[in-house]
C-alpha cells in the first residue's frame, strides 16, 4: 500500500517504513504527526484518487530529526556597474518516518 501526500508545497510518494525529508514541521523529535493532505491511496484492491484530497485518509509519521540542507549561494552581479552581492541560504527540513497509512471508508458504506 502506498500514498501520495502533499507537504510544504511538494508531493511525496510514501509507503510504510519510508523515510522522507519534508519542509520544516513544528513538532519535537519523536513526536507523532498526522498528515491529512493525502492526494491518492493505492492498495491491492484499487486506487482512490482525491479531488483534491481523499476523504478520511491520513498518513501517520514519526519525527526522526530536524536539520538544514546544504548551503546554496545566491549571487547578484552587474558587469561594469561596480555592483556585486552574495547571499547564502540553507533550507530547514524535517525527517519523517512513515508509520502507517489509514483509510477510512466513506459514510454510509457500513450500513
Amino acid at each position: 500500500m502506498y500514498a501520495v501526500i502533499k507537504s510544504g508545497g511538494k508531493q511525496f510518494k510514501v509507503q510504510e517504513g519510508d523515510t522522507v525529508r519534508v519542509e520544516k514541521i513544528n513538532a519535537g523529535e519523536g513526536a507523532e504527526v498526522k498528515l491529512d493532505d493525502v492526494l491518492m491511496v493505492a492498495d491491492g484492491n484499487g486506487v482512490s484518487i482525491g479531488a483534491p484530497v481523499v476523504e478520511g485518509a491520513t498518513v501517520a509519521a514519526t519525527v526522526k530529526s530536524h536539520g538544514r540542507g546544504p548551503k546554496i549561494k545566491v549571487i547578484k552581479f552587474r558587469r561594469r556597474k561596480h555592483y556585486q552581492k552574495q547571499m547564502g541560504h540553507r533550507q530547514a527540513y524535517t525527517e519523517l518516518e512513515i508509520t502507517g497509512i489509514n483509510m477510512q471508508s466513506p459514510r454510509g458504506e457500513n450500513d
